[in-house]
């Protein structure tokens, strides 16, 4: 299943990984909270969520979203309201300033629910972009032949797309921890929180007003 197609795709999906968006920067505000841990438990969550829209494209269920007007903008007004949420519990924290989890002196404290609730809110970044799932809509049916197992060659691009992924982000989130130090500045961090939360808010603002 390895051909010209696949190595195609693997430099679009290469692309689509390096360009900044909602995903980079909600790994950004978590490395910044809660240290290298919280960034790489959130790229898993993000990027697992590509299996998911891969799925719905092999299944045809994605194409309402491409032809619905309602569902999709259902789905885009929930993505948008997401990532609005997520920009003001940054801009909370700027304006409390509120203590870091971790010291950059010592291990990060990470459990079981500071864990979950990094992975979920990468999966719903994800999961929640009707954007991602029209791109794969429109996007997997060009590098899958007429005798290729649709869902499985699906999988296996989607695959691809998360290994690039992952080695993407988990690298940017061990390399910010290593700055974080300076970052951990009471003033810096709050100024970083704000950023943060004002740029949740204006990705989340232009889906929402943004036309099919």
């Amino acid at each position: 299943m390895i051909d010209a197609q696949v190595l195609t795709f693997t430099l679009v999906a290469a692309a689509l990984t390096l360009s900044p968006g909602p995903d980079t920067m909600l790994v950004v505000r978590n490395v910044l909270r809660g240290g290298r841990h919280d960034g790489v438990v959130t790229t898993f969550g993000i990027y697992s969520g590509l299996f998911f829209h891969a799925i719905l494209s092999a299944l045809g269920i994605s194409i309402i979203l491409m032809h619905s007007a309602t569902a999709f903008h259902v789905v885009k007004i929930a993505g948008a309201c997401y990532l609005v949420w997520l920009g003001v519990q940054s801009l909370r924290g700027a304006v409390r300033g509120a203590p870091p989890a971790g010291s950059a002196d010592g291990p990060v404290a990470t459990d079981a629910a500071s864990s979950r609730q990094c992975f979920l809110e990468g999966l719903l970044c994800n999961v929640l972009n009707p954007k991602v799932a029209v791109f794969y809509l429109a996007l997997l049916p060009q590098f899958i032949g007429p005798a290729d197992p649709v869902l499985g060659k699906s999988l296996l691009l989607a695959g691809i797309h998360y290994a690039e992924g992952i080695l993407w982000l988990v690298t940017l989130s061990f390399l910010l921890d290593r700055t974080r130090r300076f970052f951990l500045g009471s003033a810096v961090r709050r100024w970083l929180d704000a950023l943060c939360g004002l740029v949740l808010v204006g990705l989340g603002a232009r889906l929402a007003f943004e036309r099919q």
